[in-house]
């Protein structure tokens, strides 16, 4: 048995290219695209708050090595770290650097806990 369709009778609905979010009005689309934060948003890895990425540290895996990259030039996979030695300690104990990098060997944290103090 066929399915009848209704007409649309309601206001007409305008979807946002992002995230598949359906918005009822252009009036929602404005508003939601005010409360976005202004650049790029990035997780700590050791408390998992998100945050924008101008107030994380990037830190890279050289060499079996993590090391603090504040320009964000290294190339590669980066982690993103609060600078704050709670969060380090945090990341450390979770064992989050080697899952975050995709790496097999344990990395030394000497020189972002020295770059952090």
């Amino acid at each position: 048995m066929p399915v009848l369709h209704r007409p649309r009778r309601h206001a007409r609905i305008v979807t946002a290219r992002r995230r598949g979010t359906v918005y009822a009005c252009p009036d929602d689309v404005r508003r939601c695209r005010e409360q976005r934060p202004a650049g790029p948003v990035r997780t700590c890895v050791g408390c998992r708050t998100r945050a924008a990425a101008s107030g994380l540290l990037r830190v890279v895996a050289v060499e079996g090595i993590l090391v603090p990259d504040p320009r964000r030039r290294h190339p590669g996979r980066g982690a993103w770290l609060h600078p704050d030695l709670g969060c380090l300690r945090l990341a450390e104990r979770r064992r989050a650097f080697p899952r975050a990098l995709r790496s097999r060997v344990e990395l030394d944290t000497a020189a972002v806990h020295a770059f952090l103090t």
